[in-house]
């Protein structure tokens, strides 16, 4: 089974680990993408003006411009402790259990713009840079990414793949056709029976399901399994005539 989860906008600062070595991350055949990207982003960080209007920063957030000025010098931290925001916070990957985060490491990748999908223990700096952000000097990250992150993502080979990142994530790196795999939407159910999607809500629900699996660490390799293991873990999940999953909140 393999998970992948989005980013966030909000990061930890800091890290105690060496800096970041693109190759030693999770689908080492994306180091040319990643070089490429942090490369733009440094040149970029040159001109604060600039990179605030490009970044669409604040006043508030200028900052940020600063942290992407020293990507390839900056300390790292494991990805999934790098995060912050609704759903990482409700992960709480730090208070996982050894062997949680062990399964973490093993079963979940963190679709980053910058990066591409980095496993759940990689170490990343902070950064600043969404899917949709159109950076000089690269090709439009869709283009940049999609077909090789796709490819990367076939070359794992896994059995089922539970997709849990936002629809502009989703276009940096579709899932291989021919892999098994389900796309996740949070919902909730009104008094009137009518089935509706959620905002803050799905990311909470993401998080703390995601947990829940690495607290169990169930084998699941096909949505069947997958659906029999949330039954019994007392989740609501359905399957969608599309092929979709909805996850009641």
């Amino acid at each position: 089974m393999l998970i992948l989860l989005p980013p966030s906008e909000t990061k930890r600062t800091g890290g105690r680990r060496a800096p970041l070595d693109a190759a030693g991350l999770a689908l080492p055949e994306l180091a040319p993408q990643r070089d490429a990207v942090v490369t733009a982003l440094v040149a970029l960080s040159a001109d604060e003006e600039h990179a605030a209007r490009v970044l669409k920063l604040g006043p508030q957030q200028r900052s940020e411009v600063a942290v992407n000025a020293v990507l390839r010098e900056a300390p790292t931290m494991a990805a999934i402790d790098r995060y912050t925001g609704v759903l990482f916070d409700a992960l709480d990957a730090a208070s996982v259990s050894t062997a949680g985060r062990r399964w973490l490491g093993a079963h979940v990748l963190v679709h980053s713009a910058p990066f591409g999908p980095v496993g759940a223990l990689d170490p990343i700096p902070a950064y600043r840079l969404g899917a949709a952000t159109s950076l000089p000097g690269v090709p439009p990250l869709r283009r940049l990414w999609s077909a090789d992150v796709t490819a990367a993502l076939a070359a794992l080979a896994p059995r089922f793949v539970l997709d849990l990142r936002s629809e502009a994530y989703v276009g940096l790196g579709p899932v291989p056709a021919g892999v098994a795999s389900r796309y996740v939407r949070v919902v909730s159910e009104g008094a009137d029976g009518a089935v509706r999607a959620l905002n803050h809500f799905n990311k909470h629900a993401k998080g703390a399901l995601v947990r829940r699996l690495a607290e169990d660490r169930p084998r699941i390799g096909s949505a069947a399994a997958f659906l029999t293991w949330a039954d019994a873990a007392g989740l609501r999940v359905r399957e969608t005539a599309a092929g979709e999953l909805e996850l009641f909140a």
